[in-house]
C-alpha cells in the first residue's frame, strides 16, 4: 500500500524558517494533488498549501507569501519551504495526495493518501 512519509520535525523561533518533506513510498500515484494540511491543538484541520501536477499552487491565505511548496514527479517528493513563521503556525502538519486529480481541492476529503504528521513547533 503506498505510503506518504513526512519528516523534519521542528522547533524554531517566530520569524525562522524550516523545510519539511514528504516521500511517497511507492510509485504508484499518477497525475496527483500534493497538499499540506496542519492541525493545531484544539483546532480543525486545515488546508495550508497544494501542487497539482502541472506545477499550480494554492496557499491559504494565512501563509501567502511566507511559504512555497514545490514537487519532483520523478522522485514522488514533496517539499514545503516554510519563512517568517509564527507561534500559530505550530500544529501537526501532514502531507496528502489526491490521485487523479488535475485541480487542486482545498478539503482534505478529497484526498486518499495523508502521511502520519509531523510536529512543528514555532516558539515565540
Amino acid at each position: 500500500q503506498a505510503r506518504l512519509v513526512e519528516s523534519g520535525v521542528g522547533l524554531v523561533q517566530a520569524g525562522g524558517s524550516l523545510g519539511l518533506p514528504c516521500v511517497a513510498s511507492e510509485q504508484t500515484f499518477t497525475r496527483y494533488v500534493l497538499a499540506w494540511f496542519r492541525q493545531a491543538p484544539g483546532k480543525e484541520r486545515e488546508f495550508v498549501a497544494a501542487i497539482s501536477g502541472s506545477g499550480n499552487t494554492a496557499y491559504a491565505d494565512s501563509v501567502e507569501d511566507r511559504f512555497e511548496i514545490s514537487r519532483h514527479n520523478l522522485k514522488h517528493t514533496a517539499w514545503l519551504q516554510m519563512d517568517s513563521l509564527k507561534p500559530e503556525d505550530t500544529a501537526v502538519y501532514y502531507c496528502a495526495v489526491e490521485n487523479f486529480a488535475a485541480r487542486i481541492s482545498y478539503s482534505g476529503e478529497k484526498y486518499d493518501y495523508w502521511g502520519q504528521g509531523t510536529q512543528v513547533t514555532v516558539s515565540s
